[in-house]
């Protein structure tokens, strides 16, 4: 097995702080683990490799924030939601740049990895949030030679 990087959450949020949203895939069975895991809750397997994932994806539920954790509560009010993602798989995350009346089930949402990091004493750690995938961001991406990129 070549060398690769160790499934820990430390090199999960290393992957992020270089702008990529990695994930575990079991070498098993197949399943993608985000954020990765040591154990495979599939198959029991523990040997994984990194794969990357697509950051696009869609609002499945959201509540606003209004009394937040003390590190949070410069940002209050502020969106959280869970997005599942192109492959399947739904994370949760805060949504930057829409307002409430703005954020709707089943919008466009893709991966933002630097608007939502302030400076805060704690945590110390890259993170990401989501933002709206606007329409004119899709036609420039369908406008590309050779994407084989879907919209639905």
């Amino acid at each position: 097995m070549s060398t690769q990087e160790p499934f820990t959450i430390e090199q999960f949020y290393k992957f992020l702080g270089q702008r990529k949203l990695m994930a575990g895939k079991c070498t098993r069975c197949g399943k993608i683990h985000l954020p990765p895991r040591p154990l495979c809750d599939e198959c029991f397997s523990q040997e994984f490799e990194w794969t990357e994932v697509s950051g696009k994806g869609k609002l499945l539920t959201y509540s606003i924030i209004h009394v937040a954790p003390q590190q949070f509560q410069g940002m209050a009010p502020y969106a959280v939601g869970i997005i599942k993602l192109e492959n399947g798989i739904k994370i949760p995350g805060m949504i930057a740049g829409a307002t409430q009346e703005q954020l709707k089930i089943g919008m466009d949402l893709t991966i933002d990895f630097g608007t939502c990091n302030t400076a805060q004493p704690w945590p110390q750690w890259p993170r990401y949030c989501f933002k709206r995938w606007s329409s004119s961001s899709k036609r420039k991406i369908r406008q590309k030679k050779g994407s084989k990129t879907e919209f639905r």
